[in-house]
């Protein structure tokens, strides 16, 4: 039997002075879920940005000149997350964060910004995957770069891949994880209205039904008009599943209140999702390929 305790934050952005009233608030935090058993954690997207309110107050609502800016603090988010993983035992998805790719030779940077989750391990390991497909807002205003190729990570025995916000509305994306081997899909988000949540909800609820495996939401919550970058974020933290043999008939394993901070913390079957996959009502997974071919045919008449 393969079991996963799995602990989803609704996040809630906060206003600092110093950097250890930062340090304070994620110990806390990993801490509440590796003691209720949970051996992976997943933080939203954006989630460090609240690190925004220990740079100059110019650059709170400078949402370009924030980026450069919050490059010195990335190192300290590093270790941070990195000693609290190996402190408590635990993996975690961090909430993701605007990071600088390498200079080129020339001295420039080489594609300026993307938005990247990092994924800690219990053992010291460090990895991370980018968002893939940009929203407008990072795309025209923030200036936020697509960053290449989906990635795989595991934590007891289980596969995952992480699909940041936007990209788990784009199946392929979701399908690449699952054929390379990915049981669970770990879905970051920050979303700042209930449209913005939604389309989310339903893409990660889509791509759970169509690979045959748990999704896992974790949004921002936000009110925070001191700055432009993260002002409004709205959610709730969810857990999804195929509709099938031994799973909610609704696709819900679980969900939080509504705009409520804290964990939504759930054990995941993976047996259950693997026997779906074998012999469930449907066989999505299995008839992937079948359906593409059908598409392919039918488009040749």
């Amino acid at each position: 039997m393969t079991i996963l305790r799995v602990a989803a934050a609704a996040y809630p952005i906060s206003f600092f002075r110093h950097w250890d009233d930062y340090a304070a608030k994620l110990t806390d935090w990993v801490a509440r879920a590796a003691g209720e058993g949970a051996g992976l954690l997943v933080f939203p997207e954006y989630a460090p940005l609240e690190l925004v309110s220990l740079l100059p107050a110019a650059l709170h609502h400078d949402i370009l000149g924030m980026r450069p800016a919050l490059q010195a603090l990335l190192p300290e988010v590093l270790a941070l997350h990195t000693r609290l993983a190996q402190a408590h035992g635990v993996s975690i998805v961090g909430g993701s964060y605007p990071v600088a790719l390498p200079m080129t030779p020339a001295g420039t940077q080489d594609g300026g910004f993307v938005n990247r989750a990092h994924v800690f391990g219990a053992d010291g390991t460090l990895a991370y995957q980018d968002k893939l497909m940009m929203t407008r807002f990072e795309a025209e205003e923030w200036h936020i770069s697509p960053g290449e190729g989906v990635k795989i990570f595991e934590v007891q025995g289980v596969k995952f891949g992480v699909a940041i916000c936007y990209d788990s509305e784009f199946p392929a994306l979701a399908r690449a994880q699952a054929e390379a081997g990915a049981e669970l899909l770990v879905v970051p988000s920050f979303t700042g209205s209930p449209a913005g949540f939604t389309r989310v909800r339903v893409g990660s609820m889509a791509r759970a039904l169509e690979n045959q495996c748990y999704a896992v939401h974790a949004p921002l919550l936000a009110q925070a008009d001191w700055t432009y970058a993260v002002e409004q974020a709205v959610g709730r933290a969810s857990i999804y599943a195929p509709a099938d043999h031994g799973l909610p008939d609704d696709g819900v394993v679980a969900q939080g209140e509504w705009n409520t901070e804290g964990w939504l913390i759930r054990e995941l079957d993976f047996d259950l999702i693997r026997a779906v996959r074998r012999d469930g009502h449907v066989l999505n997974w299995r008839d992937r390929v079948a359906g593409e071919e059908r598409v392919r045919a039918a488009r040749l008449r």
